[in-house]
């Protein structure tokens, strides 16, 4: 598959130096599963040693593929089998020792995130999980790269509202454990309803079971390549606003795809998704909201916001599809707040809360993502932000996450900035009122009736 013609070539430039055009990251999927052994020490030099071997050439290769094809690609990444199922061989209430490894790894061979401290507790937890899930907030303070994952609830089995509970006092943990940088451990902690094993994206990549050995994913970005395209039917009707957009979703894809087949087949891997989400950044220029502003909306949070993303969420997917048919990931439109320039602008004046964001994740694939809440937010607060955003997702059979960072010693209206790509964010309210009684019952969620489609 190529760009077919000078005109496409030329266009994809111009997407490129004017519209903040990239592939977001280029991810390699491993699998650890024979990397397990009874003994910690030996399972975690073969998880090193797996991840430098196979990933030797991950970021030559990659950053060899942008500068034939012209596109910058931002971030290379590692995502592994959650390191609970690996672990588990080994019977250690201590499974520290794999992230010290991941980190290790994932330096030398100079990727810029690992992803995989994951465990899957959605019908459950074995005492793999549970020690994986009281190690977090030590992990990810001791390591730089290493990301993590919980993955608490499905449309199968319904939402583990324990582990729901204990995830809302380890993202408080986490952020404690780091308050020097503002609570960055939580910014690298997701967690997941219906969580998928071929997601690319950081912090919730980890690589599934069903996956082969290693595989290549990319996500896309270009939020900058469809504002520009909207601005040409500026004031027409929607339905001319869904066809601009599926076709600016067609030549981002394309061009993810041709990247990503490219990368892989020289490291002889098999290619394995494209990820449609359109992933901003606090660039001016490389932003969802704005494109949401561009179909009307005065601010984003505005009434109309939702449908606005509605109609954005399924273009980019008709889009993409029409292009590749190995589509997979979250594929929808982020809203990350502190890593979106104007999401950020439309908190700073007041635009959109945490309730409006809450709703707009009804209709897109990442939950509520990079949310700076106060330092003092309880634990049994960040636990309800959770289940609700599971019950989202379970009812409406998709994914849905939490990714939100309790800055310690901040509160409204304060800043928290946690550099790069993750950006920065103000300090949005929550609720003052109690979610305790809830967050203590513990138990499961049973999963909606419509998930028994046997």
């Amino acid at each position: 598959m190529s760009l077919d013609t000078e005109g496409e070539i030329l266009e994809t430039i111009r997407m490129i130096a004017e519209d903040n055009l990239d592939v977001r990251t280029v991810t390699m999927g491993l699998s650890l599963l024979d990397c397990a052994d009874s003994r910690v020490e030996v399972a975690c030099e073969r998880v090193e040693e797996r991840l430098v071997t196979a990933a030797s050439r991950l970021v030559e290769v990659a950053d060899e593929v942008a500068g034939e094809f012209g596109v910058p690609v931002i971030n290379k990444r590692i995502s592994v089998t959650p390191i609970s199922l690996v672990a588990a061989a080994s019977h250690t209430g201590n499974p520290l020792p794999f992230a010290k490894a991941l980190d290790l790894a994932g330096k030398t061979v100079g990727v810029d995130f690992v992803g995989g401290y994951s465990a899957l507790v959605e019908a459950g937890a074995t005492s793999s999980d549970q020690a994986l899930i009281d190690s977090i907030p030590e992990a990810l303070a001791s390591t730089d790269i290493v990301c993590s994952s919980v993955n608490i609830g499905s449309s199968r089995t319904g939402i583990n509202m324990s582990a729901a509970a204990r995830m809302g006092e380890q993202v408080v943990a986490t952020a404690q454990a780091t308050a020097a940088d503002d609570g960055i451990g939580a910014a690298k902690l997701v967690v997941f309803a219906n969580a998928v094993g071929d997601n690319p994206f950081m912090a919730g990549a980890f690589h599934g079971v069903s996956q082969p050995d290693a595989v290549i994913s990319v996500g896309i970005s270009g939020p900058g390549v469809v504002e520009r395209a909207l601005r040409g039917v500026r004031g027409r009707p929607f339905d001319e606003c869904a066809e601009v957009i599926k076709k600016s979703a067609f030549k981002i894809t394309r061009m993810g795809q041709l990247v990503g087949k490219t990368v892989a087949e020289r490291l002889g891997v098999r290619f394995g998704i494209v990820d449609l989400s359109l992933a901003p950044t606090s660039t001016v220029g490389d932003s969802v909201a704005a494109i949401l502003e561009e179909m009307g909306i005065e601010s984003v949070g505005a009434p109309g916001t939702t449908a606005a993303l509605a109609l954005l969420n399924d273009a980019v997917k008709k889009g993409g599809l029409m292009a590749c048919s190995m589509v997979g990931g979250l594929s929808g439109s982020f809203i990350p707040v502190s890593e979106d320039i104007n999401m950020i602008h439309g908190v700073e004046r007041g635009s959109i809360s945490l309730a409006k964001l809450e709703a707009m994740t009804a209709i897109c694939s990442v939950g509520l993502d990079m949310i700076a809440i106060p330092g003092d937010t309880p634990a049994a607060t960040i636990t309800g932000l959770i289940a609700d955003e599971a019950a989202i997702g379970i009812a409406g059979g998709k994914t849905t996450a939490v990714r939100v960072i309790p800055v310690p010693g901040k509160g409204v209206g304060e800043v928290a900035d946690f550099g790069g790509l993750l950006g920065w964010a103000p300090i949005m309210q929550v609720s003052p009122f109690s979610s305790a009684d809830f967050a203590a019952r513990g138990g499961r969620i049973p999963a909606p009736i419509h998930s028994f489609k046997n």
